[in-house]
């Protein structure tokens, strides 16, 4: 992937019930080289007393130490009151430390190590658990003896009292201090409360203030949210509603004490009502109420306003009606055929991953070809529809500048449409970053999307895409169909805004409505409203800036921002804003960096939200900086962007991008790129991206604790990974823990020309710094990837790697490709179909084998 900046280019490159016990003891001076192999010494069989069982932390002087090992505190960074070391060579085979964790349970767990080596290079100590070694850890260097880090060992618990000891036998090369460990148990299986809400808490995004929490018994799920005193604070939950209407909404919730709470509810941006809260006395309840709702994806927020009083703890909502949302991927409001699938008389292209090949660049990889007059493509619907998106490739005229031409849609045998095609906004060529001048060859970017209302058309319709004698164009390559039923245009709200147009703006008339949306703008500030933009085309050829203040149109099929010159967007300066329902229709045909704009890019100050836009032919469709803090962004569709499909940038914060699908980017679909500052605690959660033509379909380029969850990521095209953790770019480096959890990934992966190398389909690569802070990837799919399921790079050191439940099917060469220094630990990792074999490992890398592994 290319991050892209606004103003420069860059060249192209390619719960579980936890019990906390910490023993440690520091040495009494930094370890020494390592002395000649002693007896091993036995795990001991006493141990510190079992602490109760809960999320809590114990210290490493609450452990049992013996061999030498003992308390010590001279090198600062550790918690409790000291750490525990004693782990010299002089100790070698007698050193130990050990405690008790209890599990409710048997059953697999984990156990957190946090430890300092200044050795500079990677140590080992084994772990005992009930006296029998499990293995020997690696524990790779640290900066200092005051840098400490973590490291994540798998552990089988049994029901009751486990012994876990860290010992120093012969064959380890200990001198490494131990501050503490987290012990992760599995939970013993509990019922759920009669009223337990169908939508936890602890899962809905949060800002402001809110924090999971679980020391109050009774709630469901994992936990539950607690902090909503500060104004500010809000939970939002995403709703799936199969039709608009008003729907029952149940809150569960506790208050601590006697006194009432209460809180604000909004649906889609508009403010319902105030919620009250009864006092519970601690105990849990359910609130009723009602909240209209669109159909399909909704945003339900329960905020704390001025007069709110939010000393409340959450459990969840309920939306009596409303449809589970998708386990992955984003939860859209259209059905997706593929024109593979359909019935056609024409001919099927692909499959085919060759870059600069027309089936590379298509969803699944084939498409089908109408190439000659009568020839046709058709789908039934499965469900209603008045509008249609259809994405298709026509080609190019000589000059680059594109054709236009008519293809013929017919219903039930009557034609109802002739859409109109152009291929001004596909087909560059050339080097990165590429142009329109067809004498440079390499032509790609192949495919666009048009969009159309028509009638109503219920389910069990054929939907017929013929070449007729009036449709012009050499042949129609038609990747994909999407149909849904578009609602009609929203009107103003009945408070809190006011129109654009009677403040001066005026859509549909061919000027340039960029100075007059300004305006506008500042003037619904200076009133304390929103402002409202009724149907129609507003021309920009600039930026419209927006600080602190509520942008709105009449939904995306109906107001649309449209720039020219590959100028025209939407620039956060500050404060709170939200924007939704519209679309942004870009005038870029070919990336220019340095002068095209990003559809919205800039600082959205704290607890902004975005929301229901669609983005087409931008340079970038979000580009968002520092100091933005709490952004939430949902129910966006970016396609055919030049650059990025998204980049949370430089110190942006607590940022999350919900149920998004992005398609046909030029660059990374997603992305975080810590340059300078890092990204902090931000996420990509229920998103759906395909196609992306450069780079990966995420890229996380340093920061700090970020997340990438229950995504799907498919047909990554050149030099490209499905997912990518990197420290590419020169970002801040990795801190925290990076999530990679519950993603599926399929046909990614690819080949990178300009260094000859092929990419796999989960990429983690330290560049420009070594990856030591812990990397989580945990219950993905890796399915027909390109190259390797999983490939570790290149020749620095990535440690603390833990893979879980890693299912790779059917990859192009190995399930595995490591070829780095450093350590992780793989449990659950199964490999089938690698022609190539299940794993290909160099570059000193160990790998620590859990249980479950199968294939390599």
């Amino acid at each position: 992937m290319t991050p892209v900046h606004p103003a420069r280019s860059r060249a192209a490159r390619s719960a579980v019930t936890a019990l906390l016990l910490a023993l440690l003891v520091p040495l009494t001076q930094a370890p020494g080289a390592a002395a000649a192999p002693a007896a091993p010494a036995a795990a001991p069989r006493s141990a510190a007393p079992a602490a109760a069982l809960g999320t809590s932390t114990v210290e490493a002087e609450s452990g049992t130490l013996s061999g030498g090992a003992v308390r010590s505190t001279e090198h600062p960074g550790y918690t409790g009151s000291g750490f525990v070391g004693g782990y010299t060579d002089g100790n070698k085979g007698r050193a130990s430390t050990s405690f008790t964790v209890s599990s409710a349970v048997a059953g697999d767990g984990s156990l957190t190590i946090r430890y300092a080596n200044g050795t500079t290079a990677p140590m080992t100590l084994s772990l005992y658990v009930n006296g029998a070694k499990v293995r020997q850890i690696s524990l790779p260097a640290t900066a200092n003896w005051s840098t400490w880090t973590t490291r994540d060992e798998p552990v089988s618990y049994r029901q009751g009292a486990n012994t876990v000891a860290l010992t120093f036998t012969t064959t380890d090369s200990g001198n490494v201090n131990l501050d503490n460990f987290r012990a992760t148990t599995p939970d013993a299986p509990t019922e759920p409360p009669a009223d337990a809400p169908a939508q936890d808490a602890e899962n809905a995004y949060t800002s402001g203030g809110p924090a999971t929490a679980n020391s109050a018994s009774g709630y469901g799920g994992s936990g539950y949210l607690t902090g909503f005193t500060r104004a500010g604070a809000r939970a939002v939950f995403p709703v799936d509603a199969p039709a608009a209407r008003t729907y029952p909404l149940a809150v569960r919730y506790r208050t601590p004490g006697t006194a009432a709470a209460s809180t604000s509810l909004t649906a889609n941006g508009t403010k319902i009502r105030r919620v009250t809260l009864p006092a519970t006395g601690g105990q849990w309840r359910t609130a009723t109420t009602d909240v209209p709702l669109r159909a399909s994806l909704n945003t339900l927020t329960l905020r704390t306003e001025t007069g709110d009083a939010g000393d409340f703890q959450l459990d969840g909502v309920t939306v009596t009606g409303a449809a589970a949302g998708a386990r992955r991927g984003a939860t859209v409001p259209y059905t997706q055929y593929e024109a593979e699938s359909g019935s056609t008389n024409a001919s099927t292209i692909g499959p085919d991953r060759t870059f600069l090949s027309v089936p590379s660049e298509a969803s699944g990889r084939k498409a089908v070809v109408l190439d000659s007059t009568g020839e046709y493509v058709q789908f039934t619907l499965t469900q209603p529809a008045n509008a249609l998106t259809l994405r298709y490739s026509i080609p190019d005229n000589a000059a680059g500048t594109g054709t236009s031409a008519t293809l013929s849609v017919y219903a039930n045998g009557t034609q109802v449409k002739d859409l109109d095609l152009s291929s001004k906004y596909a087909w560059v060529y050339g080097g990165y970053p590429y142009n329109n001048d067809p004498s440079q060859g390499s032509a790609h970017h192949f495919f666009d999307e048009t969009r159309t209302t028509l009638g109503s058309f219920p389910a069990g319709t054929v939907l017929k895409f013929q070449k007729d004698s009036g449709d012009t164009a050499a042949r129609y390559t038609l990747d994909l169909l999407e149909t849904e039923t578009a609602p009609g245009a929203a009107a103003m709200p009945s408070t809190g805004f006011v129109s654009a147009t009677t403040l001066g703006v005026t859509p549909n008339d061919g000027g340039d409505d960029t100075a007059a949306l300004n305006s506008a703008v500042g003037t619904a500030k200076s009133q304390g409203t929103g402002l409202w933009l009724p149907a129609g085309t507003y021309n920009i050829s600039g930026h419209v800036n927006l600080t602190g203040i509520a942008l709105r149109g009449a939904g995306e099929w109906h107001t649309v921002l449209r720039g020219k010159d590959g100028k025209g967007g939407l620039f956060g300066r500050g404060g709170t804003n939200t924007v939704q329902d519209l679309t942004i229709s870009g005038d870029v045909s070919y990336r220019d960096d340095a002068n095209f704009h990003a559809a919205i890019e800039g600082d959205f100050g704290t607890g902004s939200t975005i929301q229901n836009i669609w983005i087409q032919h931008t340079k970038v469709g979000l580009w968002i900086d520092a100091p933005t803090d709490g952004l939430y962004v949902s129910g966006l569709r970016i396609r055919d962007t030049f650059a990025d499909g998204i980049n949370l940038h430089k110190g942006t914060a607590n940022t999350e991008v919900w149920n998004t699908s992005v398609r046909n980017t030029g660059d990374d679909g997603l992305a975080m790129f810590s340059e300078a500052q890092a990204v902090r605690n931000s996420g990509y959660r229920f998103n759906t991206v395909q196609v992306p033509l450069l780079a990966n379909g995420v890229g996380i380029y340093g920061g700090d604790a970020n997340r990438v969850e229950d995504n799907v990521f498919a047909d990554t095209v050149t030099g490209s990974a499905g997912i990518a953790v990197s420290s590419r770019f020169a970002p801040v480096p990795f801190s925290g823990t990076t999530s990679v959890q519950r993603n599926t990934l399929q046909r990614t992966g690819g080949y990178e020309p300009n260094w000859q190398s092929e990419f796999g389909a989960l990429w983690i690569y330290a560049d420009s710094s070594d990856i030591t802070a812990p990397v989580l990837v945990q219950d993905i799919d890796i399915i027909d990837s390109t190259y390797s399921g999983v490939l570790v790079s290149w020749q620095k050191t990535v440690s603390n790697l833990t893979l879980r439940n890693v299912r790779i099917q059917n990859s192009g060469t190995h399930g595995i490709e490591i070829n780095a220094a450093g350590a992780g630990t793989f449990s659950g990792v199964t490999v089938t179909g690698a022609p190539a074999g299940g794993l290909d490992l160099t570059g000193g890398f160990t790998i620590t084998r859990g249980t479950g592994n199968s294939g390599w």
